[in-house]
């Protein structure tokens, strides 16, 4: 039978049997950022629209095209398409640069929904779901390493191991100044050959030309003069000292001089780590320095750094691990009404240890309910009946090894704890 109703396109249901996985990315990212110092910051899904027009720059293709914005009366409201700027917002909104001092800065990771108007493709909804870090306060290139660093260590650490790590600098104003002349200079005769987005973005921004898909305009951008040729002194030496500091890290790289992110407020250092398991899309995350985005927000002058990756891209990649199933530790297979009743306030003293207890919530045949601990993943079972209840001796099964015992009631969370541990 057809369900009626149907999830909204780009949008999908992760299900009980997924979930699992789901929750190791989010615990080692939890536990990864937290060993670095960061702490956790939740935003609102809705914000101004004025913050992503002004942050993320009105020229990319976010906001001309995939934010969900929301009109009541006067008010405009968009569903956070990314979360640098909520957070860089929030940390204005609420003088956490207050806290910030020299060689000290903010560290912010967050994991939570993003919502994007685009055609969804396989990793790629219209709600996704990224897991990022910002550190706010710090001009310092180690600052770029070492969060590029930890990124790595979580990368490693939930098994991704086809990946490459991409590295360019944007520079600065005054370096974009000149690569955008330079780069005008290049395309304006070329411009009857480029594709009508390039066209638009060499009037509004030359270096969005960069994102562009077409096969016909990359060929031709591969002759366009790069950013690289025009870093300032300042912006080259920043750049090399984040690559001395990576090959310090021990983490390979690869200089991809035509990268330029595609949000506007990104200066200097941008990265992408893309995998060979993504097929042709194969970007799994990127991010880079924003050392002017904390002043635009109305804040001071701050620098800032920060990534995003998202979580469904991730995980088409991450390895399955046999933990990853979320199951019960225990059923309780009541065997008649004795059992039955006795099961009910069993449960309720196993759930009190701490184990994960499931039972019928009604009388039901042993087949019915083995079928049920099967499909639940339990480890063990234990049945209850008139005669184990007399006996306090309780028929204790484990389900992937058909080892049977029978034990008393105060040892079978003991021996269920210490199954779990040897699981860990």
């Amino acid at each position: 039978m057809s369900a009626r109703y149907q999830a909204v396109r780009g949008t999908r249901d992760i299900l009980p049997e997924e979930i699992g996985r789901w929750h190791r990315l989010e615990a080692a990212a939890r536990s990864t950022f937290e060993r670095y110092g960061f702490r956790e910051i939740r935003t609102p899904i809705l914000e101004t629209t004025e913050l992503f027009a002004r942050s993320v720059g009105g020229s990319t293709d976010i906001v001309r095209k995939e934010m969900f914005t929301l009109q009541a009366g006067d008010e405009s409201v968009t569903m956070r398409p990314e979360n640098t700027a909520s957070v860089v917002r929030a940390f204005v909104e609420h003088n956490l640069h207050r806290t910030v001092g020299a060689g000290f800065p903010e560290r912010l990771y967050y994991v939570g929904p993003m919502f994007r108007y685009e055609r969804p493709q396989k990793g790629r909804q219209r709600q996704f779901h990224q897991i990022g870090a910002e550190v706010l306060g710090a001009p310092e290139p180690l600052c770029d390493a070492e969060t590029i660093e930890m990124l790595w260590a979580l990368l490693e650490g939930v098994g991704i191991r086809a990946k490459e790590l991409r590295l360019n600098s944007v520079g600065d104003a005054a370096c974009r100044g000149v690569f955008r002349d330079r780069l005008k200079a290049f395309l304006e005769p070329r411009l009857a050959d480029l594709c009508e987005d390039c066209n638009r973005r060499y009037a509004e921004n030359p270096l969005r030309v960069f994102d562009c898909k077409v096969e016909k305009d990359r060929a031709i951008l591969e002759s366009a003069p790069t950013v690289l040729d025009a870093l300032c002194e300042g912006c080259a030496t920043h750049f090399s000292e984040v690559r001395r500091r990576l090959d310090g890290y021990g983490i390979p790289y690869v200089v991809d001089a035509r990268m330029v992110r595609g949000l506007d407020y990104y200066e200097r250092t941008v990265f992408e780590v893309v995998s060979s398991g993504l097929g042709a899309q194969n970007a799994l995350l990127g991010g880079g320095r924003y050392d002017g985005l904390v002043e635009e927000l109305g804040g001071p002058r701050l620098p800032g750094f920060g990534f995003a990756l998202g979580m469904e891209r991730l995980l088409l990649v991450m390895p399955e691990e046999p933990g990853d199933r979320v199951a019960t530790d225990v059923l309780l297979v009541g065997l008649g009404a004795p059992g039955f009743e006795a099961s009910v306030s069993m449960a309720r003293r196993l759930r009190a240890a701490g184990l994960s207890v499931t039972m019928p919530l009604a009388e039901r045949p042993l087949g019915a309910q083995l079928k049920r601990a099967d499909k639940l993943g339990a480890r063990f079972a234990v049945f209850v009946g008139k005669d184990e209840i007399e006996k306090d001796r309780y028929g204790f099964k484990d389900l992937a090894t058909g080892e049977q015992l029978e034990l008393p009631e105060g040892a079978i969370a003991e021996r269920v704890a210490a199954a779990k541990g040897t699981q860990r």
